[in-house]
């Protein structure tokens, strides 16, 4: 009995499913990147032998025109297994600047529970001024739950 790992590996060999094997080498080649470059990288691509990143900032271009040709050196010294089938005869990046569609937040409904204080509350504080704000807002509550009955 096969497990999971061999199934998608056998799925992953066959010619109608080369492209999965295109999706882990680009993944495999980002996994060399510095993790502060990742976070420029959209998405990259396959075209005619050459891997294209897409990027979402000039920083990231920058940063990538510094690392690409230690990628191109590891590449021709050591490629990765995911890689064997694709020929990458370059790696280029440029910036798009279309705008990320962001999701906008899920309105979260609001709950509203009744009030449960009832304003009676025995007030002994000494301080006449202090007693008598604690007394205001003790009527205001009574009213709200006045209001609130009806």
């Amino acid at each position: 009995m096969k497990n999971a790992t061999q199934i998608i590996t056998t799925l992953q060999n066959k010619p109608q499913f080369s492209k999965l094997k295109k999706f882990k080498c680009i993944d495999k080649i980002q996994s060399m990147f510095m993790p502060s470059f990742t976070r420029f990288v959209k998405f990259a691509y396959f075209q005619n032998n050459t891997l294209f990143f897409v990027l979402n900032h000039n920083a990231g271009k920058q940063e990538f025109n510094n690392q690409v040709k230690n990628i191109k050196s590891v590449l021709n010294f050591h490629t990765p297994d995911e890689c064997e089938s694709a020929t990458i005869t370059d790696i280029k990046a440029f910036v798009t600047h279309s705008p990320i569609k962001r999701q906008e937040p899920k309105k979260i409904a609001r709950q509203y529970y009744k009030e449960r204080a009832s304003g009676e509350v025995c007030v002994q504080i000494h301080d006449e001024k202090l007693n008598s704000l604690v007394r205001s807002i003790q009527e205001i509550i009574k009213a709200r739950q006045a209001n609130n009955d009806t």
